[in-house]
């Protein structure tokens, strides 16, 4: 008896997920990162995590302590690289957890003796960059920053692009040539003019660029919702749906959609390696996050000024294919599972 006929659709499409194994292990891979990106603080920072003085336990990565907690002089936090506090904490049976890598991204290498940028060494994994700050730590909290930044824009313009098309596909009409329109004007915009004029009025942030690039990334996507439901908005289950008496709303969302989805779904992962790309240019050209934000387009700048420093250019670039070519991965994978031609 073949029990592949008690499978549901969706079981069907997560078996076709996974016989795509270069697609499958690249979303393993690709979520284990992430989710450890997610506590940069305890990987990389410059503060121990615990911290066990006079047999009191203290956890400098979630709270502040004055060096005068500690036997030191100062009214301010302490500064567990300085050596005198480190002699404190280290001796008298005193003790200290630090992280995996014992620097912030805004940690500045003080007792190194080579000119900054400092190649690789025991004491600094991948060297430090043109102002003596940990390379390894920048990459750590910029892939954070740039996944982060990409879901957000992502999720806004999926959000906007799925209820533009929805609106232009089942109304139909005047109101789709009305939307038509207005998207070939709002397209038309110089895209990059528009973030260079505000980008010389605000200081530029996060949140400033997710508004900026989410007013013109929904309209790609909007087109594959559109033409969705132009498709279904006629078939007889939406017509038997409107005779029985279903609010438009309703039959928008609670038939149509779901049924409108595998565009969106299948082309998610290249819209958040297409956000990546888009913030990492930004940094790279001076418009995007602070220059004190961790960023990968920030480094590859540094990379560009510092020819000679090899380490910044190549480790960037590794960490940002990487997470490029594991979304592209997972994106194929997605569509051949969501393909319902496949057997």
């Amino acid at each position: 008896m073949n029990n592949n006929k008690h499978i549901s659709p969706a079981q069907r499409s997560w078996l076709r997920f996974k016989a795509n194994r270069r697609g499958y292990y690249s979303l393993w891979v690709f979520s284990i990162v992430f989710i450890l990106s997610l506590f940069a603080e305890v990987i990389s920072n410059d503060k121990p995590l615990i911290v066990n003085y006079q047999n009191e336990y203290y956890f400098p990565v979630f709270k502040f302590y004055k060096e005068t907690e500690f036997g030191g002089d100062f009214e301010t936090e302490a500064d567990y690289q300085d050596k005198y506090v480190r002699n404190i904490l280290t001796n008298n049976g005193n003790w200290m957890l630090e992280p995996f890598n014992p620097f912030n991204h805004t940690t500045i290498s003080y007792d190194s003796d080579l000119p900054n940028p400092a190649a690789p060494s025991d004491y600094n994994i991948l060297g430090t960059d043109d102002r003596g700050r940990d390379v390894l730590a920048r990459l750590i909290y910029g892939f954070r920053l740039s996944i982060l930044f990409a879901i957000a824009l992502t999720i806004i313009g999926t959000g906007i692009g799925i209820l533009a098309g929805m609106v232009q596909g089942y109304f139909g009409g005047r109101v789709d040539l009305f939307f038509q329109r207005f998207i070939e004007v709002w397209g038309s915009m110089p895209e990059l003019y528009l973030l260079i004029i505000f980008a010389s009025i605000f200081q530029p942030n996060v949140w400033l660029l997710i508004i900026l690039l989410s007013m013109f990334g929904w309209m790609g996507l909007s087109d594959y919702v559109r033409a969705e439901f132009l498709k279904g908005r006629n078939l007889n289950y939406v017509t038997s749906a409107r005779a029985l008496g279903l609010s438009d709303k309703a039959i928008m969302f609670r038939h149509l959609l779901p049924n409108s989805l595998t565009p969106v779904i299948t082309f998610m992962p290249f819209r958040v390696s297409g956000a990546i790309l888009a913030l990492t240019s930004l940094d790279y050209l001076g418009l995007g996050v602070p220059a004190d934000t961790p960023s990968l387009g920030e480094l590859l700048s540094q990379g560009k000024e510092n020819i000679s420093a090899w380490w910044l250019s190549l480790s960037t670039f590794g960490v940002l294919v990487g997470a490029l070519m594991m979304l592209i991965f997972i994106g194929e994978a997605l569509r051949e599972a969501l393909d319902t031609r496949r057997a």
